[in-house]
C-alpha cells in the first residue's frame, strides 16, 4: 500500500467510525423523546395507546383526589379543555391545585392518562417554560402573579399604559 492509500484508509475508517456514533446516538434519542402536548391539542393529535407524551398546563382548582396507598388523581387544563389523569407515587412538594405541572405518561386502551413523574414548578415566579408560553398566548396565564389561572383579557383597541406620576422627591 501506498502512502497516499493509507491515508485514504485511515480517513475512510475514520468517517465510518463517526457516522456509526451519530446513528447510535439517533436511535438512542428517538427510544426515549416524549412530544410536549396541552388539553387542547389532544383533541386533534392522533396519539395511540401506550405512546410516552408530556402532558402540561394547571392543575384545575379541586380536582386533586386522593386514592389508595400514593394514588393520586387529577384533572390538568388549559382553560378550555381537560384531561384527567392518574399518577402512583409521591408528588412534587410543590405541587398543588392553580399551579403549572408537566405530566410525562401514556393513554391506556381505557383513554386515561396514567403519568408516571410529575414535575411541578419550584418557586413563585416559574412555571415549565413550554407551559407558561402556551398558556400565555392562549391568555390563561396572568405574567409574574403565581397565581395560576387569570380570566381571559378583553382586548380593546384603546388601551394605553398607565401613566406614572412623579414628584421632585427622591428617596436616599
Amino acid at each position: 500500500m501506498t502512502r497516499k492509500q493509507k491515508r485514504l484508509a485511515v480517513i475512510a475508517g475514520g468517517v465510518g467510525f463517526i457516522m456509526a456514533a451519530v446513528l447510535l446516538v439517533m436511535f438512542a434519542f428517538s427510544q426515549s423523546v416524549a412530544y410536549f402536548f396541552m388539553p387542547g391539542d389532544l383533541k386533534t393529535a392522533q396519539i395511540s395507546p401506550g405512546t410516552r407524551i408530556r402532558l402540561g398546563g394547571l392543575v384545575e382548582e379541586g380536582s386533586v383526589k386522593r386514592g389508595n396507598g400514593s394514588t393520586v388523581s387529577f384533572v390538568v387544563t388549559d382553560g378550555e379543555n381537560t384531561v384527567p389523569v392518574s399518577y402512583t407515587g409521591i408528588l412534587p412538594d410543590l405541587f398543588r391545585e392553580g399551579q403549572g405541572v408537566v405530566t410525562e405518561g401514556a393513554f391506556d386502551t381505557s383513554h386515561a392518562f396514567v403519568a408516571d413523574s410529575v414535575l411541578a414548578k419550584h418557586d413563585e415566579n416559574y412555571m415549565p417554560k413550554e407551559v407558561a408560553d402556551r398558556l400565555k398566548k392562549d391568555g390563561v396565564w396572568e405574567d409574574g402573579s403565581g397565581k395560576g389561572m387569570a380570566a381571559p383579557k378583553e382586548k380593546s383597541s384603546q388601551e394605553q399604559p398607565a401613566k406614572v406620576e412623579t414628584t421632585g422627591a427622591t428617596k436616599p
